[in-house]
């Protein structure tokens, strides 16, 4: 299993089972390394999501309770698993990165800190199981991925955009609490 895009670089592969064990390792991994419990670390993104192409980068979740809390031995602890802090700004949102090599070119996991049981934390969640839960939802959200390859739109920033509005349609959904 290969994994890993450059900057900038947007590839759809076919879903591999193995992405599971990866996120699995992984998790281990960042909690034999921090103070972090099973159940605030969880697999998103699109290679938590059976059956449908991905770009090959595991998405990860962790719900903290307290960005203030934060201290310099857990970005250690976090460095110490593999992962680097990003200078990345979003609201709400801390982003870390796991790269193939020294060369910090090739980047094969993102861990996405937000705070544990707030909007963002649900809304990771929910889509995952929204679409492993609604095949044709699924299904549709993949045509739409691959339709990105078509247009004129290129690199992350723009693929992002053009997923944005069915993001948001699922989003909406929980919260009007349907699943």
């Amino acid at each position: 299993m290969k994994l890993g895009l450059k900057k900038n670089e947007v590839v759809l592969v076919p879903y591999e089972a193995g992405w599971k064990s990866e996120f699995a390792d992984t998790k281990k991994k960042i909690m034999e390394h921090t103070n972090l419990q099973s159940y605030q670390i969880e697999h998103i993104g699109s290679t938590s999501i059976e059956g449908i192409s991905a770009k090959p980068v595991i998405d990860i979740v962790i719900g903290v309770e307290n960005f203030n809390l934060l201290d310099k031995a857990f970005f250690m602890g976090l460095k110490e698993a593999g992962f680097y802090r990003l200078q990345v700004e979003r609201p709400d949102e801390i982003v870390c990165a796991k790269f193939t090599d020294a060369s910090f070119e090739t980047k094969t996991h993102f861990i996405h800190l937000v705070e544990f049981n707030k909007e963002k934390w649900h809304q990771m969640r929910f889509f995952r199981d929204y679409l492993n839960a609604n095949e044709p939802v699924k299904k549709e959200y993949e045509v739409l991925k691959n339709e990105f390859f078509s247009t004129d739109m290129q690199g992350i920033a723009d693929y992002t955009t053009y997923k944005e509005q069915f993001v948001q349609s699922i989003f909406k959904k929980m919260n009007e609490g349907i699943l």
